[in-house]
């Protein structure tokens, strides 16, 4: 029985070289895969990280059997992980990733990190940016993205890449640039943690765990940046009332509130709340400003005009909880390092002077100690609100005796 009429197979050859000769050409022009530790410019390290979360999403059951439509997940808002922070480049790292998904891959829908989207979709993409060496303020930054399952708790998927910092601006956003302390608990550390999760590993249990209250707090903290403060005192308070609430970035955002709103009894109130809780985990860094080279706060009395009131809570708080505490100084990246050491130790010698006067039994229960900038969390020597946090004064709960 014949098969083909003559000269098909011919045919059938040319065809079948024809097509080699696309795929090559095709394979050509796409440009190699490039490895996780290659240092790329931030926007293509951006794409790098989004194509290759994408690509694992494609090899999971879930996402297989979804023929039409779009796949929504939800944007839990990027932040830097040294610090915590949320800033122009960790919004940047967001809008790069977001658009990267719905224009290259139009079967995702980014959706704003809102308890009632969180009901939509079980599917959470979080993401950070760490400098790779803190001591280098341009050093590359290591992108993490992750997608995590809500329904399973896992990590289905994960991706990294390096950028290189040409220029980002890591400014924080009003909420971090406002705040007294280090915003940095527990649920950040696990948001931290989960973003640079192996695929098929458990998702932080403390982040997951407190995920709804995590979007009131995003929705209050989106109004505080908008300057819309009352609106955002009011989503502060009702994310306080969720079985989750009572957490550090929910009673520093109701201190900043009241402070706008001039509400200088409850703001003192809530800022004693976040000093107990800064105790309790010891890990309370505050963000003292002082004189450049001098051990005086800061002349400007919009900025130091609340120390007071810090120092009296952290007393109060430090006396009732019955503890004693190392009171660590620590001084930006300018200048020689013995220089910096030394004044790092008198900056922490004069808030321990100024805690004894507060409260006279902490004088025999506080010692002073200066790291100068060699545990920056910033390192970026700019000496302004970008390093703010690299010029805190610590306080660290330590055995008496």
């Amino acid at each position: 029985m014949t098969l083909f009429k003559p000269g098909s197979a011919r045919a059938l050859l040319s065809l079948a070289l024809c097509c080699v000769a696309l795929l090559m050409a095709a394979c050509a022009s796409k440009p190699p895969a490039s490895s996780p530790d290659t240092e790329l410019p931030f926007d293509e390290a951006a794409a790098a990280a989004t194509d290759s979360l994408v690509a694992q999403t494609q090899k999971l059951p879930a996402f297989l059997t979804k023929l039409s439509g779009k796949r929504g997940l939800v944007l839990d808002p990027m932040l830097d992980a040294a610090s915590g922070q949320q800033t122009a480049a960790t919004r940047l790292l967001e809008q790069r990733v977001t658009e990267r998904m719905t224009a290259k891959y139009e079967s995702f829908e980014i959706l704003p990190f809102r308890a009632s989207n969180l009901s939509k979709t079980p599917y959470l993409l979080t993401g950070t940016m760490t400098r790779v060496a803190p001591e280098k303020p341009k050093s590359p930054l290591r992108l993490d993205l992750a997608l995590t399952d809500l329904k399973t708790g896992n990590v289905v998927a994960q991706a990294s890449s390096l950028a290189k910092d040409e220029g980002l601006d890591t400014t924080p956003t009003p909420y971090f640039r406002d705040s007294p302390i280090l915003v940095k608990d527990k649920v950040i550390d696990g948001y931290i943690a989960t973003s640079a999760g192996k695929p098929g590993a458990p998702a932080d249990a403390t982040y997951i765990e407190r995920i709804g209250a995590a979007a009131v707090i995003n929705d209050a903290t989106n109004l505080y940046n908008a300057e819309k403060y009352q609106d955002a005192l009011g989503q502060y308070r009702s994310a306080l009332a969720t079985p989750a609430g009572e957490q550090v970035r929910v009673f520093n955002g109701i201190y900043l509130t009241n402070v706008k709103l001039g509400n200088m009894v409850e703001a003192e109130k809530a800022f004693g709340r976040v000093v107990a809780m800064g105790i309790a985990a010891n890990q309370l860094g505050v963000k003292f400003l002082f004189n450049p080279g001098g051990t005086e706060f800061w002349s400007d009395s919009k900025v130091s005009g609340a120390y007071g009131m810090w120092l009296r809570q952290i007393a109060r708080e430090g006396t009732a909880a019955k503890v004693c505490m190392t009171i660590v100084g620590h001084t930006s990246h300018t200048g020689s390092a013995p220089v910096n050491d030394a004044l790092s130790l008198k900056r922490a010698t004069f808030i321990k002077q100024k805690l004894a006067t507060e409260a006279a039994e902490l004088g025999a229960k506080t010692k002073a100690d200066g790291k100068g900038f060699r545990e920056n969390i910033v390192g970026s020597a700019t000496d302004d609100a970008v390093d703010a946090l690299d010029r805190r004064v610590e306080f660290k709960i330590v055995p008496c005796g």
